[in-house]
Formats: structure tokens, C-alpha cells, sequence
């Protein structure tokens, strides 16, 4: 059973001890986050961290190794952190109330599982520990590479209203890291501002952008909105990225038409309901069976179907009153209140679970 002396847990500095295999790449030195954004982790465990106000994504060298540290992997469907707030406002000292969860990560050969946090203005990384406590890592002098993204929206205010928003915390909505490549969703200065970002890692200087259109059949049109969440996957032996957005299309590309030479219509192959904005979307394999699972602001946690999802043929007809079409899917009533999530192992997944205003947990699950 774990104990949870979260009032007394001291903040430990994550120091690293661990060399990737692109350790060259990566010098010491201070990462200033300014924002709270995507994270994921490369094969050989190189933190990805998405920062939309700087419009960059840093490649930070976590300590990973778990048997170099004396920690026991926190694969165990008994970890749980039942108030994750104030586990994070005592080592950072602030109240519970003024820290703000961003993302979770996973990385998926060791296990290790990163949550970004933010408490009065300061931008934290956090490392879960197996008996349910936190480190904090510390950023001041860490090996890392920065990529800064080209063309970003400029970092103000536009629009009117209740519309009026900053589009550069647009500039990375997820991140991926996928056939040795990074890949990145968001918004740019571009007339068609929606896109995706592909770069090699180690980081260069060469970006391909390509801007992406899609069918909303929600709307009975064509749009350019923001990809929300997506997932990259290979389906039939052709690599595929399957993107959620605002209302909730779901939508196949293709990512070899993604070369930036010109717009790209993706496919959408399910309509998932209205009044909704998808969070995160991961894959998984269950009795020889592939789904995604999605996190929604308002639908609930949906297991999709992949069944021929690569030979849907797309949807072309408006589906109206906030209704359903395409893949079918479930909502699965035990993850209800779950934000964010990763698949931990093949047979669970790390979830966030409750409301901006709640109490969050972070608990282990069996998926679906």
C-alpha cells in the first residue's frame, strides 16, 4: 500500500546521469519554459517538451534508467497520487489552488513517467516516482536542444469579443515523435494558419510545414481549424496520423502527402459529436484488436474502432443536431473525469483524472 506524506515529501533535484544515444546533440544549460504544452518521449528517451508562448520544442536528457537511481519502475496499478495539486504545490511552494497541470508524459521503455506543472508564473517538470512522490527537475543546468519553430503566430492578443485570444499559445497544440522524426501540430502566421510540423532529431534547420484542410461534417464544410490531438500510426504498412479537432472530427492523413508542397485534405472518418474539444488520443493493441483512446472536454473518454480505418472511404454529407458518424466507438464509463493520459505499458495507461476546479488524481488504469 502507498503512503501519502505528501506534506512531507522534500524536493529532491533530478539530476542527469544517463546518456542518450544523441547525448552529442544535447549541451548544458538553462530551459526558461514560458508556457505549458505538449510532451512526449523520443525511442531512446529524450524528453520532448512543446513551449507554444516560445514557440520552441526543447529535447531535455531526463534520468531514465530507473536502475541507476534505486527507484523500482512505476509500472504497479497501485501507484496513485489522490490529491496531484498540492503533491506538486509542496515542492514547489505554492498553494494548491495556484498550480495549474499541463501534460503527462511516459516513456515507454522505461516507464518513467514526467508531469508539467505551473505555480505562480514558474513552469515545473516533475518526475513520479513508484511510491507516489514527485522530483523536481531541475531545469537550470540540464542537457538539452532547443528548436525554435518558424513563422509563428505573433504573441498578442486578436480578434473581438469573446473570440479574442493569443494565437502564438496556438503554436503547438500535440507532439509525436514517430519513425525517428518529430512531428507537430499548430497554427502559424500563414494565411492557412492550421498545420503540421515535421523535423529530424537531433534537431537542424530544415522544417517541412504543411498546411491542412479538412471536411467538418459537423459544419457541411470545408475548414481549416486547429488540430487539437493526433496520434501517428502504421495501418496497413503506410504510416498514418490520425488528428482530432474542435467538435469533434476525426481525420486520416496520410504522412507521406505531408511534404509541404502544398494543402492537404485529409480525410475525415468519424464525426464524434459537437459542443466537445478532444484533449488527448492515444493507440493501443487489446485481443488482437487496435483502438485509440480519446479524452474529450465534454464526451467523456471514447474507444474508437481502427477497423478498416484506413480504407474508409471519408465522410461527404453534413451530420447535423449534434450527432455521430463514421468509426464507431464507446464511451468507457470507468474513465470518467480523465484528462490527460499515456499508455504506460501494453496493458495500462497513466491517467489525470478530474476537473481544472477539482481535485486531480493521477492514478494507474487497466485500458479498455
Amino acid at each position: 500500500m502507498l503512503r501519502y506524506l505528501f506534506s512531507a515529501i522534500v524536493a529532491f533535484s533530478v539530476t542527469t546521469t544517463w546518456t542518450p544515444a544523441n547525448a552529442e546533440s544535447l549541451k548544458p544549460g538553462t530551459v526558461d519554459l514560458q508556457s505549458l504544452g505538449p510532451m512526449t518521449f523520443t525511442d531512446d528517451g529524450v524528453l520532448l517538451v512543446g513551449d507554444p508562448k516560445a514557440a520552441t520544442v526543447y529535447a531535455i536528457a531526463i534520468e531514465a534508467k530507473e536502475s541507476e537511481t534505486g527507484n523500482q519502475k512505476p509500472a504497479d496499478s497501485t501507484l496513485r497520487i489522490p490529491n496531484l495539486r498540492k503533491a506538486i504545490g509542496d515542492l514547489v511552494r505554492s498553494a494548491a489552488d495556484d498550480i495549474t497541470i499541463g501534460d503527462l508524459a511516459v516513456d515507454p521503455s522505461s516507464q518513467t513517467i514526467i508531469v508539467s506543472a505551473e505555480g505562480k508564473g514558474r513552469f515545473h517538470l516533475l518526475k513520479v516516482l513508484a511510491d507516489g512522490s514527485l522530483q523536481v527537475i531541475n531545469l537550470d543546468k540540464i542537457n538539452h536542444a532547443a528548436k525554435q519553430l518558424p513563422n509563428p503566430p505573433a504573441d498578442k492578443m486578436t480578434g473581438q469579443g469573446r473570440r479574442q485570444k493569443n494565437l502564438r499559445l496556438e503554436s503547438i497544440t500535440d507532439i509525436a515523435f514517430f519513425d525517428g522524426k518529430v512531428i507537430v501540430s499548430g497554427v502559424s502566421a500563414d494565411a492557412s494558419p492550421s498545420n503540421v510540423m515535421e523535423f529530424s532529431f537531433p534537431f537542424s534547420d530544415n522544417s517541412i510545414v504543411t498546411n491542412v484542410q479538412i471536411y467538418h461534417a459537423a459544419h457541411g464544410r470545408v475548414e481549416e481549424p486547429t488540430i487539437r490531438t493526433f496520434v501517428p500510426m502504421t495501418i496497413d504498412g503506410e504510416a498514418t496520423l490520425l488528428a482530432g479537432f474542435t467538435c469533434t472530427p476525426l481525420v486520416r492523413f496520410s504522412v507521406d502527402s505531408l511534404s509541404g508542397k502544398e494543402t492537404v485534405r485529409g480525410t475525415t472518418v468519424a464525426e464524434l459529436g459537437n459542443w466537445n474539444s478532444p484533449i488527448d488520443l492515444i493507440t493501443y493493441e487489446k485481443d488482437g484488436k487496435s483502438s485509440l483512446l480519446m479524452t474529450n472536454t465534454a464526451r467523456g473518454v471514447m474507444k474508437i474502432s481502427t477497423d478498416d480505418i484506413q480504407n474508409a472511404p471519408g465522410l461527404t454529407e453534413k451530420v447535423s443536431g449534434g450527432g455521430t458518424a463514421g468509426q464507431s466507438f464507446e464511451t468507457i464509463v470507468a474513465y470518467e473525469g480523465t484528462t490527460q493520459l499515456d499508455k504506460l505499458s501494453d496493458q495500462q495507461a497513466v491517467v489525470i483524472i478530474g476537473k481544472a476546479d477539482e481535485v486531480l488524481q493521477l492514478v494507474v488504469m487497466d485500458l479498455p
